[in-house]
C-alpha cells in the first residue's frame, strides 16, 4: 500500500472503519499537529496503536495549526500527513480544520481515544462521547524532553 492511500477524506473514512470493524478490529483515535516529527511523536503514536488494532490520526490542517500555534506550521499539511502515513503503526490519517477534533471523533466513534499524559482524561475532547458508547479514554506517557517547540528553540539558539 502506498502511504498516500492511508490519507483518507471524511467521505472515505466510514467504509474503511466498517471494514475494520467487520474484521473485529478495535479502532484507536488520537489527534495533533505533528509538525516536526520527533521521537516523542513516534513513541506516542506507537503506544496508541498498541492499545488497539487500527490507529486513526486526526491531523490539524494548516489553518487550524496557525490558530493554535502562531508561526506554525513549519511543514504543510500534505507533508505532515504523508510523513505520518509512512509510519507502519498508523493506519489512517484524516485532516480536520475545526478548533477541536470533536466532529471527527463523532465520525470515527473510536473504541479507544488516546492523548498524552499531559492531559487529564476529563479534559480530552470527546471523552464523554467515547465513554457513553462504552469505549475507553486513555493517556500514555510522553517521552520527556521532546517537543517541536524545543527543537525550534534549539535550531534558533545554535544559529
Amino acid at each position: 500500500m502506498w502511504t498516500k492511500d492511508k490519507i483518507l477524506t471524511r467521505a472515505q473514512l466510514p467504509a474503511t472503519l466498517a471494514d475494520w470493524r467487520a474484521q473485529g478490529r478495535k479502532v484507536v483515535f488520537t489527534n495533533g499537529c505533528f509538525d516536526l516529527l520527533h521521537l516523542g511523536h513516534v513513541d506516542y503514536l506507537e503506544q496508541a496503536r498498541h492499545l488497539g488494532d487500527a490507529l486513526v490520526v486526526g491531523l490539524n490542517t494548516d489553518a487550524s495549526v496557525r490558530c493554535l500555534k502562531p508561526g506554525r506550521p513549519i511543514q504543510d499539511e500534505e507533508a505532515r500527513a504523508r510523513i505520518l502515513a509512512a509510519l507502519a503503526f498508523v493506519d489512517a490519517v484524516v485532516l480536520f480544520g475545526e478548533p477541536t477534533p470533536l466532529a471527527l471523533i463523532e465520525l470515527v466513534q473510536p473504541d479507544i481515544l488516546v492523548k498524552g499524559d499531559d492531559y487529564a482524561v476529563e479534559r480530552i475532547v470527546g471523552h464523554e462521547l467515547v465513554l457513553a458508547r462504552g469505549g475507553q479514554v486513555l493517556t500514555v506517557p510522553l517521552v520527556a524532553g521532546y517537543s517541536t517547540s524545543r527543537i525550534v528553540e534549539h535550531i534558533i539558539a545554535t544559529q
